[in-house]
């Protein structure tokens, strides 16, 4: 569907209207009193979400970013499923699924009485997706623009067997200096560390990122904040439907590493994903559904 036609069935005047973004992919554009946001229609990723008066984005968005069919966006908030991770089925599938890196569809958008604008996103099986995975399902994206953003994914199970499913909201936060960044609710609880064999460790106080981080954080609570001395800023994220979180930086080497990621990025960056994944596995029961969300809420400290 072409820019000039998502326009015409779901611009809201003077709050929401698409246009031609980079590689020609059609991007929802939301502004309101309380904030402006970016979402690419191809991939269904949050690009971009700044309150009024806040003076930096809260997310961070790769200048180097890919913007080509069967490339995903680095950064945003990219979504992964069916998996999170490697393929742990050893069938050469790319790493956190396949939705990332393909065209969605823009389902609605609306205003909400508080003032709030809302664009809902859907992606459904093909000959294509069932080739690299085998279910009929049915992924809806609610991103709700206001003082806060909310992205809630909902997986609903369209076929008549059950299936298993790991996923995240791969969250790259804007940082001013990780240095300078603490990630506070993690205390205490026990982390696979990707780095070292997935060795099960415990984190002790905040976590702050000193090289490499790649962990995975189990039975967690549904509050985290990320403390940013940098920018003066504390962002508070507030997860339904995940009991695991992922922190990760690339740092130094790897981030060089990367085509599409500029070697200091790592230090304007920080990764805090909401997570369903490892001991946290859900299984979707045919005509069931399962929603994993997260809000995030910027305050100055």
């Amino acid at each position: 569907m072409t820019t000039a036609q998502l326009n015409t069935d779901f611009a809201i005047d003077g709050r929401l209207a698409v246009v031609e973004g980079a590689g020609g992919f059609p991007v929802v554009e939301i502004t309101t009193p309380q904030a402006k946001a970016k979402i690419s229609v191809y991939a269904g990723q949050v690009l971009s979400f700044q309150p009024t008066g806040q003076k930096d984005d809260l997310l961070f968005l790769s200048q180097s970013a890919y913007y080509a069919t069967g490339k995903a966006i680095k950064g945003g908030v990219p979504i992964c499923w069916p998996w999170f991770g490697p393929d742990l089925e050893g069938k050469g599938r790319p790493g956190h699924g396949f939705v990332r890196n393909r065209p969605w569809n823009l389902l609605g958008t609306a205003q909400l009485p508080d003032g709030r604008v809302q664009a809902r996103l859907g992606l459904v099986d093909t000959a294509e997706t069932r080739a690299i995975w085998d279910h009929a399902f049915e992924l809806e994206l609610t991103v709700t623009v206001g003082h806060e953003l909310d992205v809630a994914l909902t997986t609903r199970n369209k076929g008549d067997a059950a299936f298993p499913l790991s996923q995240g909201l791969h969250t790259y936060l804007a940082v001013g200096d990780i240095d300078q960044v603490k990630v506070h609710g993690l205390d205490g609880f026990a982390y696979l560390d990707n780095l070292h064999g997935c060795a099960q460790k415990v984190q002790q106080g905040a976590v702050i990122i000193a090289g490499e981080t790649d962990n995975i954080y189990l039975d967690v609570g549904n509050v985290l904040e990320v403390e940013d001395l940098g920018l003066n800023r504390r962002i508070t994220i507030t997860s339904r439907g995940s009991a695991s979180a992922v922190v990760w930086n690339p740092w130094a080497s790897t981030a060089a590493s990367m085509a599409d990621l500029g070697d200091d990025d790592y230090k304007r960056m920080l990764c805090v994903e909401a997570t369903n994944t490892r001991t946290d596995t859900v299984t979707v029961a045919p005509g069931g559904e399962h929603c994993l969300a997260a809000n995030y809420a910027l305050a100055s400290l």
